[in-house]
């Protein structure tokens, strides 16, 4: 797993590196700026081009763009500067000052790097700086930022009024926040990471935001043992589906089908038996819920009732297992109360997507897209769950360790994603994962599929039958590590 930091935790690994280790400020911008040199000179490679211009701000970012800019000029690229002026930060008026080649107020080259700002700005972009940003992306060129496009927050991925549409941005020793929540993916390009040197104390490592790649994922679905049987694998309960939505228990339960656990349960009305037993007859129809079952899902389609309620505190109460609340299970708890949650005997899963999460905790949506990790994981710690707030990037914690997802397309924005990713998980929990890896591996899977759904059909006309389809070429490419 890679490591993801918030604005102040790099801001102290800066401050651990140089006090602590003994790495002067010039050297890592020195090293910054090189870092990003290496990168240009490999797009420029690419677009066959050696017209460069490097837009540089006054603080620390733009101090990384005339390290970066003198050192292309040392390697024969045509590089020009558009400067800005104002107060400089010291070392970028250092840098300011040995750089030795061309100015220029206006946009030229084919490759624009833009240093304006860093991760650090926490405020409207305002002023000259806004127009400056129009330019860069009505210009046409391939633009490169520098650790982050400038406008963007790097703590939660919103435009600060206005950012920079960088078609590739240069993470500067670690991966921020910023890069992939709310409006980072969209803004930001593709990430590419390099490593200047910085070094992370151990209250940063214990504490930061992990991403998954595909190694990691390969290791929740090891070699099957031959000698095996259903049983071998646990049993998955869905409790999903009503003479209303029938469609969300169907979409459940094929997933938890292909989830490779042993034996799949669907607890629901008889209407709903009677519609899709025929047709996916490898499960398992039930009126009472298995308290036996490895893992179970809960919410569904099932209708915001009491009755629902009563059936999660009877669950939260008398079952041992591994219980995962979704949808009308989650609205059912913001209606009658969250107190149920504290005198569990079960592992819980809670997963919302960000107007159920608002419905649980009654922070508007503003307040939770401002900081969703800080607010997923107080709520996890409070109640003692895990944690899958579900977005465009999807936060997992359990008030302790805390992951997103950054696999999945626009496939997912519509009805029935949600579902599927109940079913799945529950399978995934049934079949002996830790809850926690249960659900990151099942939410990494589904996006993966959903990205393949996209390929295949386009973001327009995939659907969630499509990502159900493709969740078995997922797996394949995961056990394959591709």
């Amino acid at each position: 797993m890679e490591k993801v930091l918030s604005n102040a935790q790099m801001r102290l690994a800066d401050a651990y590196t140089v006090k602590g280790k003994g790495v002067s400020s010039a050297e890592l911008m020195r090293r910054a700026g090189v870092a990003l040199a290496d990168e240009t000179e490999k797009v420029a490679k690419k677009l066959k081009t050696n017209e460069i211009l490097v837009v540089c701000g006054t603080g620390n970012n733009g101090g990384d763009g005339y390290v970066c800019a003198s050192e292309l000029s040392k390697r024969g690229f045509s590089v020009a500067v558009y400067d800005l002026e104002g107060k400089f930060l010291w070392d970028c008026e250092r840098e300011k000052h040995a750089y030795k080649g061309r100015y220029l107020r206006h946009m030229c080259g084919a490759i624009v790097i833009d240093c304006i700002f860093g991760t650090g700005l926490c405020r409207e972009v305002t002023g000259e700086i806004r127009p400056l940003i129009e330019q860069i992306n009505s210009y046409g060129a391939y633009v490169i930022s520098a650790d982050i496009p400038s406008g963007l927050s790097g703590d939660n991925g919103k435009i600060l009024g206005d950012a920079v549409k960088a078609n590739e941005t240069v993470a500067i020793a670690e991966y921020k926040l910023g890069h992939f929540l709310n409006d980072g993916p969209d803004t930001c390009g593709e990430v590419v990471k390099k490593d200047i040197g910085i070094l992370l104390p151990q209250k940063i490592l214990s504490d930061c935001v992990s991403i998954c790649n595909v190694g990691d994922m390969a290791a929740f679905y090891p070699p099957r043992k031959r000698n095996s049987h259903k049983g071998t694998f646990g049993t998955a309960d869905l409790i999903a589906g009503s003479k209303k939505y029938h469609g969300a228990a169907a979409l459940s339960l094929q997933a938890a089908l292909q989830s490779g656990c042993g034996i799949v349960k669907l607890t629901t009305e008889e209407g709903v038996k009677f519609a899709l037993a025929a047709k996916y007859p490898q499960a398992i129809y039930t009126d009472e819920v298995d308290l036996g079952a490895n893992a179970i899902a809960l919410g569904m389609g099932c209708g915001v009732t009491p009755e629902l309620y009563g059936k999660i505190e009877k669950l939260l109460t008398e079952y041992t297992g591994k219980l995962l609340i979704d949808a009308d299970g989650l609205n059912a708890l913001s209606k009658y109360g969250l107190g149920i949650l504290k005198g569990k005997k079960c592992e819980v899963i809670l997963t919302p997507h960000i107007k159920e999460f608002s419905r649980l905790t009654k922070l508007s949506v503003e307040e939770i897209t401002d900081d969703p990790v800080i607010h997923a994981k107080a709520f996890a710690k409070e109640y003692g769950v895990i944690l899958v707030l579900k977005s465009a990037t999807t936060v997992i914690t359990d008030g302790e360790k805390t992951v997103i997802n950054l696999r999945g397309s626009t496939a997912l924005a519509k009805g029935g994603s949600g579902d599927i990713l109940a079913g799945y998980a529950c399978g995934t929990l049934a079949r002996g994962l830790g809850a926690f890896d249960a659900v990151v591996c099942a939410c990494y899977t589904l996006g993966l599929s959903a990205e393949i759904s996209s390929e295949e059909k386009t973001d327009f006309c995939a659907t969630a039958y499509d990502i159900i389809k493709n969740l078995h070429v997922a797996v394949k490419r995961i056990t394959q590590k591709i």
